[in-house]
């Protein structure tokens, strides 16, 4: 199996420890459905997606997973209160353009929202900006900045800081180290290169 599978299924195993069987669940930024194929397979989950590019979503058809192109903004916009059990957003907040407007729509729309981001704080991206002064290009950054779509990379301090600030609940969180498959539990923002969170209002 690909590295970068084997990742993801870790990714996957853990986002699923925290839906029960048969919830609904809306994916923000659902890509290609893999995640939701996922849940639809091990948890019976009725799930539905949500992406802007349009090539993403017709993959998702041809999963047979529930899938809108549209804005995500604009799509949670559409949605009652606690309209489903979980809303998923997995590597997408560092892409949003207005982030803290889109993860309170997200708790508002959901009863509870998973996150799940890169590190920016992992030690390795450090050291590289310390070294070079350049960007880290490996499998997650795979692409120089100028090959890249505009995102706001953050470490897991600041996402900590902002969830204090806005009073959001981290109901559960799972520190990945460098590999992406084993836990991490000390000094998480240096050693950890991804995070997944369980947050309520």
């Amino acid at each position: 199996m690909h590295p970068a599978a084997k990742k993801r299924q870790v990714d996957f195993q853990i986002i699923a420890r925290w839906i029960n069987e048969g919830d609904s669940v809306l994916d923000l930024g659902c890509g290609r459905g893999i995640l939701l194929e996922f849940l639809m397979q091990t948890k019976k989950a009725r799930c539905v997606g949500v992406d802007i590019n349009i090539d993403k979503i017709i993959s998702c058809v041809k999963r047979r997973v529930p899938a809108y192109q549209g804005d995500i903004q604009v799509v949670l916009e559409s949605f009652p209160e606690n309209a489903f059990d979980h809303v998923i957003l997995s590597r997408t907040v560092e892409e949003l353009d207005s982030a803290d407007a889109t993860l309170q729509a997200a708790l508002r729309v959901g009863k509870r929202v998973t996150v799940s981001f890169v590190n920016y704080g992992f030690f390795k991206n450090r050291l590289n900006f310390f070294a070079r002064g350049n960007r880290t290009i490996n499998e997650v950054y795979p692409k120089p900045w100028f090959e890249t779509l505009p995102s706001n990379p953050f470490s897991i301090n600041e996402f900590e800081s902002f969830c204090e600030v806005r009073e959001i609940r981290i109901a559960d969180r799972v520190y990945l180290g460098g590999d992406w498959q084993s836990e991490q539990a000390f000094a998480p923002n240096l050693l950890a290169g991804y995070a997944i969170y369980d947050l309520e209002k």
